[in-house]
């Protein structure tokens, strides 16, 4: 049993109850992050004071939460300058010129077009998440869709699609995972496990039934009606994620609304992405290997950080260089842009500190190890999927971390399944579908946090709409592991 026990659950959940009640997420974070030091500093308050200002500076000690930050500045410099040449009006015309309206039918197009663009970006999660955001947010705002109704949509085609379509640096993780647990050939047994990975598939089944038959429920139907009735994007005391100097940026008077603006610069950005996971993690392969086990070898070790870094930053000089050329904005226009859309993403950098500070914390806990090992206590071989699924559920909601839950649960669920003779590949899905699950429902995720900032909603209102949806999919991929491990 771990050194702390319960008491490794409590900051977890102190911030996610107080998250949801206080819609303060922030003080939620913060506070959550000082009950952690108390508890590593046996109650001492001054000391866990300090321990938690230390906690904030050591996130930029870690060379992948850095990168992640930059390229959340990054990401408000790129939209900046997409908003200000004009290329996403051009697209939102374009778009709405092929029967794209108000009507029914052009809503339902609409909402169809962005979570199909979602999931055709699997390269990486975030990615697709920004760009979704990014696109299609002014022409949900010109239909009165609502800014939750877009989260919830690049938000719950993002991790699935990446996990269905693995050729990617969620893949090469995975297979990476499964080597260390002793499998030779990870990228069968991956894809094995993929027939047993519910919950993706459902997330998306459950996306796509809601935007055909137009059926919301819960807090997304009260929001849909909020837009579409009274034109408020946002609930009553409600901010969006996202500063309005990102979010409200006009072209000049005059500028041409040319669509290859936008798509050229995402194209960059999309395109450099794999190129740029091979380049990082070049450096790591077995030379002697074959190419395809070379391929693998590179995206198993590329930084899938560094990629989004470096990709945003060509799509940023692409596109001051085409902008230029046109004669929409000189050089130091574009210059002044970028600051003022990083500027315009420092409180989503700050959150970001926040949450990997709550990261480290429950690595230091032993959080998901605890929960981990008190499972074991209830396990049987016809519950062993099951029993998994729920558990790293239960592990990705409280860490805000579906990578994490992956290491942690697999580590187990693979020996376990051995030993007590249950299926290796429902266990595999079940540990990868129970990490998706719990990411999108937790408001201290990170896919969670940028899915509200590309949307430019609130985020917990962002959290409330979504859990609905993922609930039905989470318990529908429950009974199923249920009712296969007992047959």
């Amino acid at each position: 049993m771990t050194e702390y026990g319960f008491w490794s659950l409590i900051p977890s959940v102190v911030a996610i109850i107080l998250a949801l009640r206080t819609k303060q997420i922030y003080l939620s974070l913060a506070t959550g992050i000082w009950i952690g030091h108390l508890i590593l500093q046996q109650g001492n308050p001054l000391l866990a004071s300090f321990e938690t200002l230390n906690a904030f500076v050591n996130v930029f000690k870690n060379e992948g939460n850095t990168q992640t930050i930059i390229y959340t500045l990054l990401v408000g410099a790129l939209i900046a300058l997409l908003q200000r040449s004009g290329g996403v009006q051009g697209l939102v015309k374009k778009l709405s010129e092929g029967s794209i309206d108000e009507t029914p039918k052009g809503r339902l197009k609409a909402q169809l077009y962005a979570a199909i663009t979602g999931l055709l970006i699997f390269v990486e999660a975030n990615t697709s998440i920004l760009v979704v955001g990014a696109v299609f947010r002014p022409l949900f705002d010109k239909l009165k869709i609502s800014r939750e109704k877009l989260a919830y949509l690049a938000d719950s085609g993002s991790a699935p699609s990446c996990v269905i379509f693995p050729f990617n640096s969620w893949g090469a993780y995975i297979m990476s995972l499964l080597i260390l647990n002793g499998y030779d050939q990870p990228f069968g047994v991956m894809m094995n496990s993929l027939v047993y990975n519910f919950y993706p598939f459902l997330a998306v089944a459950i996306l796509l039934y809601i935007i055909v038959t137009e059926k919301d429920f819960g807090p997304m139907k009260h929001a849909e009606k909020r837009v579409f009735e009274q034109g408020k994007f946002l609930n009553d005391g409600s901010k969006p994620m996202i500063s309005d100097e990102v979010s409200m940026i006009e072209p000049e008077e005059g500028t041409p609304k040319r669509a290859f603006n936008m798509i050229i610069p995402i194209l960059i950005l999309v395109t450099c992405m794999p190129i740029l996971l091979l380049y990082t993690g070049w450096d790591a392969i077995d030379k002697t290997s074959s190419l395809p086990n070379q391929l693998l070898d590179a995206l198993s070790n590329g930084s899938g950080t560094a990629a989004v870094v470096y990709s945003l930053t060509a799509a940023i000089i692409v596109s001051t260089f085409m902008y230029k050329a046109q004669g929409i904005l000189k050089v130091q226009d574009s210059i002044n842009l970028t600051l003022k859309g990083m500027s315009g993403m420092t409180s989503l950098a700050l959150l970001m500190v926040f949450a990997f500070s709550l990261s480290s914390l429950c690595k230091e806990l032993e959080t998901g190890k605890y929960v981990a090992e008190i499972s074991k206590a209830w396990l049987s071989p016809s519950f062993v999927p099951a029993i998994i699924f729920l558990v790293s559920c239960f592990i990705a909601f409280s860490t805000g971390t579906s990578w994490g839950t992956f290491a942690i649960m697999l580590a187990i669920a693979i020996p376990m399944a051995e030993t007590m003779n249950a299926n290796p590949y429902m266990a595999v899905a079940a540990a990868i579908g129970g990490g998706i699950f719990g990411d999108h429902c937790s408001p201290i995720s990170d896919t969670t946090i940028i899915s509200s900032m590309a949307s430019a909603t609130d985020h917990i209102d962002h959290v409330k709409t979504q859990l609905p949806y993922a609930l039905v999919a989470g318990a529908a991929s429950f009974l199923l592991y249920l009712i296969l491990g007992l047959i």
